[in-house]
């Protein structure tokens, strides 16, 4: 059977001719055991494409997975016919627009925000990938994976309905210019809720192997739930003796790991790995691969490993958009952790169960300052005296109430000499701030150069005062 290939951009047109096709009669359910596992997934993957029985194939296979059959018809009207404004982006399967269902489109189904992708047949993803997705999100259901509601498998077109993600991907949230940083706690919540999402499938009664986990496949929700989205590379895990599923090698570069891009032994382990390089992501504000940078930090595997397990340079390679605002002793762990995973050898990685309690308690950690704040208040004038109230271990200085009578001296002096700050020190090392002040020059100098433009300097007081 000869099979004419169209892309997506081929049906935009069409919107407005209104295609005459009606609503398919869908086959009554076959009631199935709810726990039918793998109801026949390679059987699935064998299906004829396009087939003229695939479309009611499908949908007697899936009957019982509360997946709902659309129409092309349907999707046009739910996405205002593929318009441009409800545009949300295109990766390697195809393009996805946001839509809305009401409760007017079909009894029984839910009126909320959805998102529609649709397989671009042209593109890097075809028709084995699509079904992949249908047929595993059909049997896997877990509050870390995104949920299908249904799809729509009409002559050659194939799409997808799910739940609309409304922050996106962590790509986007991690890598995006010009937006707010993600806050420390906020990436510990993602890594942990993405953890969550692979070890669930690890540990399914009939294992997946996800094999595609990186950054843009991280959907996050309103609440920033971390929920893995394309199954389209996803495998079953190996069965009974077997070590590992031989496959040709599929996924990202800079996320797989290095044993299946050489020998294509898929595992488990490929997939720690790809968490290794994504919690490594978040830790340092950087992709997993970037061209722009110096060859010695184009990798990032590669730059950051010397430096995750010493504490002392760990600071180094953490997102400087953090501005120091995360917990030092989380950040320890979470470094120790990616080491782990990332381990050039399969069988030193941790589980993703294991890994999921080590993560857990980094949750909770609400030291979100590094190292302790040293301030000295010097003996000699020039600080307004609002300053003499900054720490409790100091000397009274007697001549203290004398000076408040040239107080506006004092003021104009300090002025200037914040505005030699602001323009002579402003890239200068917080990590000053920690050494010990010995003379009343130096102290006056130490306080200078670490004024208020630091980042760290007023958060520093304010644990200072609670304490």
């Amino acid at each position: 059977m000869t099979v004419m290939k169209l892309s997506w951009r081929s049906i935009i047109p069409r919107c407005s001719k209104g295609m005459e096709n009606e609503k398919p009669e869908e086959p009554e359910p076959k009631k199935e055991d709810s726990k039918r596992g793998s109801f026949g997934r390679l059987a699935m993957l064998e299906l004829s494409y396009p087939g003229s029985m695939l479309s009611e194939d499908l949908s007697i296979s899936l009957a019982g997975s509360n997946l709902n059959v659309f129409t092309l018809e349907e999707l046009k009207v739910i996405t205002q016919c593929f318009s441009s404004a409800n545009f949300l982006g295109e990766g390697g399967f195809g393009p996805v627009h946001k839509g809305f269902i009401d409760d007017k489109l079909r009894p029984g189904l839910e009126a909320q925000p959805v998102a529609v992708k649709l397989l671009d047949l042209e593109g890097c993803q075809g028709h084995r990938e699509w079904l992949t997705e249908v047929v595993f999100l059909a049997q896997l259901s877990h509050p870390h994976l995104v949920k299908l509601i249904g799809y729509c498998c009409e002559e050659e077109h194939r799409l997808l309905v799910y739940e609309y993600m409304p922050r996106r991907s962590l790509e986007n949230q991690l890598f995006r210019k010009y937006s707010v940083p993600l806050p420390w706690s906020t990436r510990m919540k993602i890594a942990f809720g993405a953890a969550k999402g692979l070890a669930y499938l690890h540990d399914a009664e009939k294992p997946v192997i996800y094999r595609d986990f990186k950054a843009s496949n991280i959907l996050l929700d309103s609440d920033y739930t971390a929920k893995l989205s394309d199954f389209g590379l996803a495998k079953d895990g190996p069965e009974g003796d077997k070590s590992h599923v031989s496959t040709r090698v599929m996924g990202t570069q800079g996320y797989a790991a290095p044993e299946y891009i050489m020998t294509g032994h898929l595992t488990a382990m490929s997939d720690v790995y790809s968490f290794g390089v994504v919690l490594l992501e978040l830790l340092t504000g950087r992709r997993s691969l970037d061209k722009s940078r110096s060859p010695r930090e184009q990798n990032l595997v590669e730059w950051a490993r010397p430096m995750l397990n010493e504490p002392r340079r760990l600071g180094r390679i953490m997102d400087p958009k953090l501005e120091g605002q995360y917990s030092e002793t989380g950040a320890r762990k979470a470094a120790a952790l990616a080491y782990q995973c990332i381990s050039q050898r399969p069988k030193q990685r941790p589980k993703m169960s294991e890994v999921v309690k080590i993560l857990e308690p980094l949750l909770n950690y609400e030291d979100t300052s590094v190292g302790t704040f040293v301030y000295t208040v010097p003996t000699q004038s020039g600080l307004p005296p609002k300053e003499n109230n900054d720490t409790k271990e100091r000397e009274p200085n007697p001549e203290l109430n004398k000076e408040n009578g040239h107080h506006h001296h004092h003021h104009h002096h300090h002025r200037q000499r914040n505005h030699r700050t602001r323009h002579g020190h402003s890239h200068r090392s917080k990590s000053s701030s920690m050494s010990s002040v010995h003379s009343e020059n130096d102290a006056l100098k130490q306080n200078t150069e670490n004024g208020s433009n630091s980042p760290m300097h007023h958060k520093s007081r304010e644990e200072h005062n609670v304490e």
